[in-house]
């Protein structure tokens, strides 16, 4: 009966043990699993926010913008700059999820709205758009580069020697404080 005993306590031990190795298991593979859900959440949001940066035609004469300067241009409020070229501004489509951050610190106006003021601004001007969309970041440099006065909106890593960066306050893409850092 001892035997019996023994072997049914080493038997219980055995499923108890067994069950905790489970139990373990389990635990191991929901953090791991709960690990890879953050970590991709993260990444998500990460790709969505741009550091997006102020390019202008080289030709143009200035090097830096306050943001008071650069709202009116974005909304068509300044046509000329003060050498007599015409402003034109180049952005991307207010619909890209791209220009949300954009959206919100320049413009402080929904989507829907700032089409409506590109539509109004543009009104009567066929020849020479106060603010143009462009359809991908290449165009909107090609477009700045070739268009004597205009500025532009584009994601940082975009950027080539064609267009001029401007400072927004004082600040270049990617110093700490600039205005349009995505993250």
């Amino acid at each position: 009966m001892t035997l019996v005993t023994l072997m049914a306590m080493t038997k219980l031990h055995e499923n108890q043990a067994h069950g905790r190795f489970r139990l373990v298991g389990v635990i191991v593979f929901s953090r791991r699993v709960l690990g890879l859900c953050l970590f991709l959440a993260a990444s998500i949001g990460l790709a969505s926010a741009r550091d997006l940066a102020v390019v202008s035609n080289k030709t143009n004469a200035l090097s830096t913008m306050t943001l008071p300067d650069l709202m009116k241009v974005c909304k068509a409020q300044t046509s000329h700059w003060p050498d007599g070229k015409p402003v034109t501004f180049i952005m991307r489509a207010p619909s890209n999820p791209e220009m949300k951050l954009f959206l919100e610190k320049v413009y402080a106006l929904p989507e829907g709205q700032v089409e409506d003021l590109i539509t109004t601004a543009n009104h009567g001007r066929t020849n020479h758009p106060a603010i143009m969309i462009a359809d991908s970041d290449e165009d909107l440099v090609n477009k700045v580069a070739s268009i004597p006065g205009a500025v532009g909106i584009v994601d940082v890593y975009s950027i080539n020697s064609s267009v001029a960066v401007l400072k927004i306050a004082g600040k270049l893409p990617l110093e700490a404080g600039y205005l349009l850092h995505g993250n």
